[in-house]
């Protein structure tokens, strides 16, 4: 089997020298050069031909934007954007996962050790380099414009019921698309999308501004009503727990699971815990079997649930792994998935309509 070949964009020799040797240890995987600026990186790109590029934000000469636009334009692969645990970084690694960017990992610093980043990064340029990339995505707003309407805003004002929703690679975008579809009364939604610190932060601001729902990211203790999506934290694991009437979240450290934290699993399992019957899980596109087994617990414990079709992944592994072990109701297209979700809950709404 071939190995996947790297190149390391990145203005600082140390971050350079740190992620070639973290990326050396693995067999799989060879670093065929690096570059300080896009200028040098643009040269070894067509001489090198790498199969995946991590790509630094911040840099000299010219700023990884603005590389990033016409890598995309002229010579569209997967790219991995490394940026520093900042709200500035934050906000410019989701502007890059919009011109197409696959992935966003955070440097190395005292609060992200450099054994997970380097099991992480390892993990993610496996997973792109699969991905065929074509060129420059639409911006999100562009997408919301064309988007599909809800099928309809008539749901009831309180449903008692749970959305829940993970994702990984190809996430952001997938959760954009889904979310934008929600209506305003949708019952509350919580979260888990594979990020570091800070990214789901300014993620959370960003999709707030887009979304008729509020969105959020969570905080510990909470409480989950209608209209509100909570997205748990990078770097902390987000359950959901239930005080009579009152549905809350609990946002916590602990070990990672799957290589995670947050992990999908952690909060489908509490889902299935403590909403039932009255969840609906979904599991969208990333790597991985993040989600599988929790999606399968909360079907068991009565959820209705949907996992996106291969054609629309990014990257079919979590769908797949949760369709796998027939934790799934239905499989979905991503521009289907709202409708799913909506029409779920109203066919729940009329049941207890009959029963009364």
């Amino acid at each position: 089997m071939d190995k996947i070949k790297v190149l390391i964009v990145d203005d600082s020799a140390v971050v350079r020298k740190v992620f070639t040797e973290e990326l050396s240890r693995y067999k799989d995987i060879e670093v065929v050069g690096s570059a300080p600026d896009p200028y040098v990186a643009r040269d070894k790109i067509v001489r090198l031909s790498p199969d995946v590029v991590t790509l630094d934000i911040e840099m000299p000469r010219m700023d990884g934007l603005t590389f990033l636009k016409k890598l995309m334009h002229y010579y569209p692969l997967p790219v991995i954007i490394v940026s520093s645990l900042t709200r500035k970084g934050g906000k410019l690694a989701l502007e890059a996962m919009e011109l197409g960017a696959l992935e966003v990992i955070a440097k190395p610093d005292s609060a992200y050790s450099v054994g997970d980043m380097s099991q992480q990064l390892a993990d993610k340029i496996r997973a792109v380099a699969r991905v065929k990339v074509n060129g420059i995505r639409r911006s999100s707003l562009e997408k919301i414009e064309a988007r599909i309407k809800p099928t309809t805003k008539a749901l009831a004002e309180t449903t008692n019921k749970v959305v829940a929703i993970g994702a990984s690679t190809g996430g952001t975008e997938a959760l954009t698309r889904v979310l934008t579809r929600m209506p305003v009364n949708s019952p509350g939604i919580v979260v888990v999308q594979h990020m570091p610190a800070q990214f789901t932060t300014s993620f959370a601001e960003r999709l707030d501004s887009l979304c008729e729902m509020r969105v959020k990211e969570a905080e510990d203790g909470d409480t989950l009503t209608d209209g509100l999506v909570l997205i748990a934290p990078g770097n902390y694991h987000m359950l959901l727990k239930r005080s009579g009437a009152r549905y809350y979240v609990q946002v916590k450290q602990g070990p990672m699971v799957h290589h995670q934290r947050p992990a999908v699993d952690v909060l489908f399992f509490s889902v299935a815990d403590y909403a039932g019957a009255n969840a609906v899980g979904v599991i969208l596109t990333g790597m991985g079997a993040d989600g599988a087994d929790g999606l399968l617990k909360m079907k068991q414990a009565g959820a209705h649930t949907i996992a996106q079709d291969e054609k629309s992944c990014v990257v079919f592994g979590m769908p797949k792994e949760a369709i796998k072990r027939g934790g799934a109701d239905q499989v979905l297209h991503l521009d289907l998935i709202a409708q799913g979700i909506i029409k779920t809950i109203m066919n729940y709404e009329l049941r207890i309509m009959n029963q009364g």
